[in-house]
């Protein structure tokens, strides 16, 4: 299947994780359409995260902690806005053993259904598919259902919403608006898939 062709959706340094380059499904489950998705996580000077320490591995920490809260995300693709979802919170992130019992509640989110899981989030069908970009800050959505956008267009900004240990991004196309039914499309930036663990670099 040729994948659908995309431009990133923002700028600076971002880490990859989750790459169908390495492994499908990507996040382990073909559940809700993820078999092809992509968890970006921003960086800064080589790290996602301020200074790992003793409070990090007991306690929650702030998600403006984390340089990806608030960075700009835009539109990878020209097409209209089918779906927008905002008012979930931007929980505090978890590092360390916090984030091991995060893990383990997985199950309960994804029973609660696709909101629970990707948060804030906004839907473009474009003439590939159907393209979820999730973990959006609440009230940081820029867009509306049935608005024409623009590859580069403002959406809205990074946040922790849904299900996420850290601010990030999590992207994904379908051949449907519905993710109970659609089936996962495979994607590429620019013709190219990055691999898990790469660090991409958008000007």
């Amino acid at each position: 299947m040729r994948p659908v062709d995309l431009t990133y959706p923002f700028t600076g340094r971002w880490l990859v994780r989750n790459s169908p380059a390495s492994r499908v499904p990507s996040h382990g489950t073909a559940l809700f359409a993820t078999s092809h998705a992509i968890d970006f996580v921003p960086v800064r000077s080589g790290r996602n995260s301020a200074r790992f320490s003793l409070r990090s591995l007991f306690l929650p920490e702030p998600a403006t902690r984390f340089p990806g809260f608030g960075r700009a995300i835009l539109s990878p693709v020209a097409g209209t806005v089918v779906s927008v979802h905002d008012g979930e919170d931007d929980h505090d992130a978890y590092r360390g053993f916090r984030s091991l019992g995060y893990a383990i509640s997985q199950r309960r989110r994804a029973s609660e259904g696709w909101h629970a899981l990707t948060g804030n989030h906004v839907m473009i069908r474009s003439a590939g598919g159907v393209i979820a970009l999730c973990h959006l800050r609440r009230g940081s959505i820029t867009v509306g259902v049935g608005q024409l956008v623009e590859t580069g267009d403002h959406l809205a900004e990074c946040g922790n919403s849904g299900n996420s240990t850290e601010a990030h991004l999590h992207l994904q196309a379908m051949d449907s608006a519905d993710p109970l039914s659609a089936r996962a499309l495979p994607f590429s930036f620019n013709g190219l898939v990055p691999r898990t663990g790469a660090v991409v670099e958008v000007p």
